[in-house]
């Protein structure tokens, strides 16, 4: 049954798959969501000419420009919609490397459509309030570290007053690991706090995401000194950068 909003979701599902696309554009507009479709790289691009869309749900392996040379393409433009990276099931350096290059979810295939809608609810929670039209803000927080400014409620990372952009995911990660100044996070809780579900046993994706954000804030991301490892437990935020 569709849940009932004040301003329905845009999502834009990019598979060359015929099935999948059709698939989808049913179950997600059974579900509230307005749907686009397109088969390839080239029907993305004139789409999101015409059209401003929540969240992407991209394909990895297609014809011509595959999934990751898109949201690779995407980032460099500063295009931070949200994407969820669809992979071979069970090839890890794929959903990976997807991370890397700025996906803030992936799921594997085959996968069930109902997965696939609970990761895109995920993803669209994430979003700041400003982000989502009408939505009340309520988190004005902006935390300062060395030369960096964090703005919780614009979702701003600044240095020396230079914006850096930010994935959706980067952004829950960085809210997550700041709110708990000096408190070691598990990797269990910091996926509970990012991503609102349990952390994976052999997941790589959450520290393929620290690792992205130290190298936005770190000056040497193999010594971080804001975002540190504590071996056996996680990640802990430290404002001064002392150990």
């Amino acid at each position: 049954m569709a849940t009932t909003t004040n301003r329905t979701d845009k999502v834009l599902v990019v598979d060359d798959d015929a099935r999948i696309r059709d698939l989808l554009r049913r179950y997600l507009t059974q579900e509230g969501f307005e749907v686009m479709v397109a088969e390839d790289g080239k029907a993305l691009n004139r789409l999101l000419l015409r059209e401003t869309v929540d969240i992407i749900v991209l394909d990895l392996m297609m014809p011509g420009e595959d999934g990751l040379s898109i949201c690779r393409r995407l980032r460099a433009a500063n295009d931070r919609t949200p994407i969820i990276m669809l992979t071979a099931k069970g090839e890890d350096v794929d959903r990976i490397v997807g991370l890397e290059v700025g996906a803030d979810d992936y799921l594997g295939k085959p996968f069930n459509p109902r997965e696939l809608l609970a990761r895109i609810h995920a993803v669209l929670r994430r979003r700041p309030a400003q982000e989502a039209p009408g939505a009340p803000s309520g988190d004005n927080e902006v935390v300062t570290f060395g030369p960096f400014t964090f703005d919780l409620g614009t979702r701003a990372l600044q240095r020396n007053g230079e914006e850096l952009p930010l994935t959706t995911g980067e952004f829950a990660m960085l809210k997550a690991l700041v709110r708990h100044p000096r408190q070691p996070l598990s990797r269990e809780k910091l996926a509970l706090l990012a991503r609102g579900r349990e952390f994976e046993p052999f997941d790589r994706s959450l520290d393929v995401q620290v690792s992205r954000l130290r190298k936005l804030v770190e000056v040497d991301a193999a010594a971080p000194r804001y975002i540190q490892t504590v071996w056996g437990v996680g990640y802990v935020f430290v404002p001064d950068g002392t150990s």
